[in-house]
């Protein structure tokens, strides 16, 4: 997916505010002396071991940066790259992530990202890791740079079972074991868990979920989430159904033919970039193509910014963003 989350609200939408969450300590408080024996997790279905702590971190992405931040790992971090400004961090996050450097605004290149000197660099493919530009966890592992692949970009790699919001615990506890700080992921993720089970006991009981469409970009052709995409979870937790979810892929390109023919009764648009969400709804609301799908006849769209439509510590928040906007009364 490409960089960048702008939250804007615009006239029948509704946009991720995300669920108070503790300020981010110290990485000092939370760190514990380098361990005796290296720390083991399964990553993309390999077994891959970390010898020691990583000291020099370096991130690419909004998503993948709020994770080591709200594990507050900012003094382990040598860098970020595919951040383009503070604004698009999370406000509890902002004072940690001024602590690091920025490598570069858009995915840095390979020689840019070792120029930060890590010793240990957490991206996703898609997400900053890439054959084509030569930037690969066996391209840095060669270098004696350890990597941690975001898992919900591991089926670019091979068939995997559908992503889910655990996906993303897993990364935080993987991280919490990789960084030795199992206790502030656990906390992390319980709080999560509390957040999603409060979110189910109030969903009402329906024979059919609601038909959800996520558009994120393109207007030829719609750029949307597919099976393996964490918006189809999410959009699940919250009582919708993805209509792309049959679809064995994450990020996927359809035809409007396809969107018309399953009329999907809610769209969520993820808000990043030029146009911004307004105008991305401006465009749907339109196009004369789409006029009697019934999202559109009844101008229901719910905003989620980048960084909740990916897999991070915004998503439990983004299900509740979903959930209310898919079934006010229930939410009000």
């Amino acid at each position: 997916m490409p960089l960048l989350a702008l939250t804007l609200v615009a006239c029948g939408q509704t946009t991720a505010t995300p669920a108070p969450s503790p300020s981010t300590p110290s990485s000092a408080a939370l760190i514990a002396p380098l361990a005796e024996s290296p720390a083991t997790v399964q990553n993309c279905g390999e077994t891959v071991s970390y010898a020691s702590v990583p000291e020099r971190a370096v991130t690419v992405d909004v998503n993948i940066t709020e994770m080591m931040l709200a594990l507050g790992l900012q003094d382990r971090m040598a860098g970020i790259g595919g951040v383009s400004s503070k604004g698009d961090i999370l406000p509890e996050y902002q004072p940690a992530f001024a602590e690091v450097p920025s490598i570069s605004e858009k995915y840095p290149t390979l020689e840019v990202l070792l120029g930060a000197n890590p010793d240990f660099v957490f991206a996703g493919w898609n997400y900053g890791f890439s054959e084509e530009k030569g930037l690969t966890p066996a391209v840095l592992n060669e270098r004696g740079i350890a990597t941690y692949i975001l898992t919900e970009s591991c089926i670019r790699k091979g068939a995997r079972p559908p992503i889910t919001i655990q996906d993303t615990f897993t990364d935080l506890r993987n991280l919490g074991a990789i960084f030795r700080v199992e206790d502030r992921a656990a906390a992390l993720i319980a709080g999560y868990e509390q957040d999603l089970a409060a979110i189910q006991s109030t969903l009402p009981k329906r024979d059919t979920p609601l038909r959800v469409f996520v558009y994120d970009s393109g207007e030829a052709t719609p750029f949307t989430a597919a099976s393996e995409a964490i918006p189809t979870n999410l959009i699940s937790l919250a009582g919708g159904a993805n209509i792309i979810n049959d679809i064995k892929d994450s990020w996927v390109t359809v035809g409007w033919e396809t969107v018309i023919e399953r009329n999907p009764e809610m769209i969520v648009i993820v808000d990043y970039g030029t146009p911004n969400a307004e105008g991305k709804q401006r465009y749907l609301l339109n196009n004369p193509a789409l006029a009697n799908v019934d999202a559109i006849k009844n101008k229901r769209f719910v905003v989620l910014p980048y960084a909740a439509a990916t897999p991070g510590p915004r998503n439990a928040a983004a299900v509740r963003t979903l959930a209310e906007a898919f079934f006010p009364e229930e939410f009000q």
